[in-house]
C-alpha cells in the first residue's frame, strides 16, 4: 500500500502585493492566509500534520459529506432509513470520524492565483449513499479576496453539506507562544433569525429571533460582550456554536464582517449559502500548531457558510441538505480582507 503522505502537496497563491494562501490536498484545505505579514488562520506547518494520525483537526479544511450534524447519525432518503456515524454524542458530526477532511484530492490546475482540486467520495463512504464527485475551486483575487466555489454531483439520492472549516484570528495567530484571544474581534452577522438547539446541538424545528439576545450581531460588537451571560443557549455551546439564517445570501453585500482588535484587519464575508454558523473555539484546548503557537480556548472564530444543520431532516423550504442524481450542488463563498493604514 502506498503511503499517503507520498500524495500530500501544496498549493502556493499570491498577489504579489503581501496576500498569500497556502493550501494543501487532504481535505482541500487553507493552511495559510498572511495578510501583509500577519498570519489570520489557525493551522499546521506541513501537510502531513493534517493526517488523522497525526491530529483530529477540522483546521481550513472543507468539510463533508454533510458539514454540521445530523440527529442520531439518521436520515431517510426515499424509503431507506439510513444510519450515519455517531460520532458527536447520539450524533453524526461533519461527516462522521473520517469526512472529507482527510480525504486526499488530486490537484487538476494550480497556478499564483487559482487552485482546483476534485475527489471522489464512494458509495457507502462513512456511510453515505452514492458516489458523489466533488470539486474546490480557490480563487485569489488582486482585491485580496479568496473565493471557494464548491460543485458536486451524485448517481444516488444523497444528503450534502460543504463549508470551509477555517479558525481566524485576525489579530494574527504566530510569533507568540500562545495565540490571543478572540474575543475582543468585532462582528456583524446580516442574520435576523438564528436556529436554537437542544442538549445536543440538534436544530430546533422553529427559529428565534435574534432580538433582546446575545445573538444580536446585526450592529457589529465585541465577540466576548455577551458569551459568558446565563443565556441557555450559550451554556449549551459553552459559548457560540449556532447557525444563523442569513437575510441577503448572495455575492453582493457581506454576510458577516470581522475585525481584529489590534491589527487593523477587517475580512468580510460574503456567501450563496443561506447559513452561517457562528462557533468561537469553545473546544480548543491548546494544540501547538504553525511556529509552536499554542491554540487556547475562544482564541479563533470559525464562520462556516453551510446548509442548515440537520437539513434533511427539516426540510426548510431554502435548505434542503439533500442531492438527487441530475442535480448540481453549487455553493460559493468570499473571503475578502482589508487593512487599516
Amino acid at each position: 500500500m502506498e503511503n499517503t503522505a507520498n500524495h500530500l502537496k501544496v498549493c502556493h497563491l499570491s498577489d504579489g502585493q503581501g496576500f498569500e494562501v497556502e493550501l494543501t490536498n487532504i481535505g482541500a484545505r487553507i493552511m495559510r492566509i498572511a495578510v501583509d505579514g500577519i498570519e489570520v488562520v489557525q493551522g499546521f506547518e506541513q501537510p502531513e500534520d493534517y493526517l488523522p494520525e497525526a491530529h483530529l483537526s477540522d483546521f481550513g479544511a472543507v468539510v463533508g459529506r454533510y458539514a454540521n450534524r445530523i440527529c442520531n447519525g439518521c436520515v431517510k432518503i426515499g424509503n431507506r432509513t439510513i444510519q450515519l456515524p455517531q460520532n458527536n454524542g447520539p450524533n453524526c458530526l461533519h461527516g462522521g470520524p473520517r469526512g472529507w477532511q482527510y480525504s486526499v484530492y488530486q490537484i487538476v490546475e494550480a497556478d499564483e492565483h487559482h487552485a482546483e482540486m476534485t475527489m471522489r467520495s464512494p458509495d457507502g463512504d462513512n456511510g453515505f449513499p452514492g458516489n458523489v464527485d466533488v470539486r474546490v475551486r480557490y480563487t485569489l483575487s488582486n482585491d485580496r479576496s479568496l473565493r471557494i466555489d464548491y460543485h458536486a454531483v451524485t448517481d444516488q439520492p444523497t444528503v450534502i453539506n460543504l463549508t470551509n472549516h477555517s479558525y481566524f484570528n485576525l489579530d494574527g495567530t504566530t510569533g507568540c507562544a500562545t495565540c490571543p484571544s478572540a474575543e475582543g474581534h468585532l462582528l456583524r452577522i446580516d442574520a435576523d433569525r438564528y436556529l436554537p438547539v437542544d442538549e445536543t446541538m440538534i436544530p430546533l424545528t422553529e427559529a428565534a429571533n435574534v432580538g433582546g439576545t446575545p445573538f444580536d450581531f446585526r450592529s457589529a460588537k465585541a465577540i466576548g460582550r455577551d458569551i459568558e451571560c446565563d443565556h441557555p443557549q450559550l451554556v449549551i455551546g459553552s459559548g457560540y456554536d449556532q447557525n444563523f439564517i442569513l437575510n441577503h445570501p448572495g455575492l453582493h453585500a457581506p454576510a458577516a464582517s470581522l475585525q481584529g482588535q489590534h491589527s487593523g484587519i477587517t475580512m468580510n464575508l460574503y456567501t450563496t449559502a443561506p447559513g452561517l454558523q457562528l462557533y468561537t473555539g469553545n473546544f480548543l484546548d491548546g494544540v501547538a500548531g504553525r511556529g509552536g503557537t499554542k491554540y487556547p480556548r475562544r482564541s479563533a472564530v470559525c464562520l462556516e457558510a453551510q446548509q442548515y444543520p440537520d437539513s434533511p431532516n427539516h426540510l426548510w423550504p431554502e435548505s434542503t441538505g439533500r442531492l438527487l442524481p441530475g442535480e448540481e450542488f453549487k455553493s460559493t463563498t468570499i473571503f475578502k480582507f482589508m487593512k487599516s493604514k
